[in-house]
C-alpha cells in the first residue's frame, strides 16, 4: 500500500483545515490513514497524506465533480501535486 502526498496552495487556510472531515469522507474508501497538514511558516500551502489501497479508484474519484466541487469549496488553488513514497 503506496503511501501519498498531495500538496497544493489554498486560498484560506483556515477554511481548508476546518473541512478536514469532508476530505477524510471522500478518501476513505481508497485510503487510510488520512492526515491533513498546513506550512509551519504560516503560507498558504497545505498537505494531505494517506495510506492508499485503491490508487485507480482515488484518481478517477479526483476527476468526478464532486470532488471538483469539494476542492472549489475547500479553497484549493491547482495545481495539486501528488507524491508517492519511494521503493527502496
Amino acid at each position: 500500500m503506496p503511501r501519498m502526498v498531495a500538496t497544493h496552495e489554498v486560498k484560506d487556510v483556515k477554511n481548508w483545515a476546518s473541512k478536514s472531515d469532508e476530505r477524510v469522507e471522500m478518501m476513505v474508501p481508497f485510503a487510510t490513514e488520512i492526515v491533513s497538514y498546513v506550512a509551519a511558516d504560516g503560507s498558504n500551502k497545505v498537505a494531505i497524506s494517506a495510506n492508499i489501497h485503491n490508487m485507480e479508484g482515488m484518481m478517477a474519484m479526483m476527476q468526478t465533480p464532486e470532488a471538483a466541487a469539494a476542492m472549489e469549496s475547500h479553497g484549493v488553488i491547482p495545481p495539486v501535486v501528488f507524491h508517492l513514497e519511494a521503493a527502496e
